[in-house]
């Protein structure tokens, strides 16, 4: 990985996700001391904020709303689209507001990294099996190469947590999978662990294994 070429981009890190979302507070301390490293290389910063129009215009169909009309979810007129503060951006950041799952759907992020030159993403964020799970399909399919960081994400269940990752690994075929403290020693040119797909399917996860096929991406 060139550090050159990297960009740390962090899926939906809003306080929207503090209601329900399981191992929230370790994915945020995980992420913020990977925010620090990456700061201390000068890599670049890049969040995404999903925002539903107060109004409703724009929602995705069936997206869930409150009876007048209005978003349940991320409704731009609140404090839960913004960043969670222990994690919020600085000003050098760039912010990117997007109104369906995916970062790179009809959003400037392609354009920003492509600007800075970024070949390979550092990425993570909320939820994993939604809003992270399509904006890793779209950096791959743009030809980024993927560097997964699974302990900054999160999901509302362990469940759909591993099962995406799994699917991921499974299928992104330049994906390398990482803890952020094993990303944090790589930056430093340390030793450190990194799972490397090798073949399409490679895993064959079932209901009965997955939590120890998962545990077999620490190693």
């Amino acid at each position: 990985m060139d550090i050159k070429k990297t960009a740390l981009v962090l899926i939906d890190t809003q306080k929207e996700s503090e209601f329900g979302i399981e191992g929230l507070e370790q994915a945020v301390n995980n992420s913020k001391n990977l925010i620090e490293a990456c700061r201390s290389y000068n890599i670049p910063i890049i969040y995404t904020r999903h925002v539903s129009r107060a109004d409703g215009v724009g929602l995705p169909d069936q997206e869930p709303i409150n009876e007048n009309g209005t978003p349940i979810y991320y409704a731009s007129n609140t404090a839960d689209i913004e960043v969670i503060d222990a994690i919020r951006p600085k000003e050098e950041d760039i912010v990117i507001d997007k109104h369906r799952w995916s970062g790179f759907y009809e959003t400037s992020l392609d354009l920003m990294l492509r600007s800075l030159g970024v070949e390979h993403l550092i990425i993570g964020g909320f939820v994993t099996d939604g809003c992270l799970f399509s904006s890793v399909y779209d950096a791959y399919f743009r030809d980024y190469k993927i560097h997964l960081v699974k302990d900054i994400c999160a999901a509302t269940n362990e469940g759909a947590h591993m099962s995406s990752i799994l699917i991921l690994a499974n299928w992104v075929y330049n994906i390398r999978i990482y803890n952020a403290n094993e990303m944090i020693k790589k930056l430093k040119g340390e030793e450190h662990n990194v799972w490397i797909s090798t073949a399409p399917d490679q895993l064959q996860f079932t209901p009965e294994n997955m939590r120890a096929v998962f545990n077999q991406l620490d190693q």
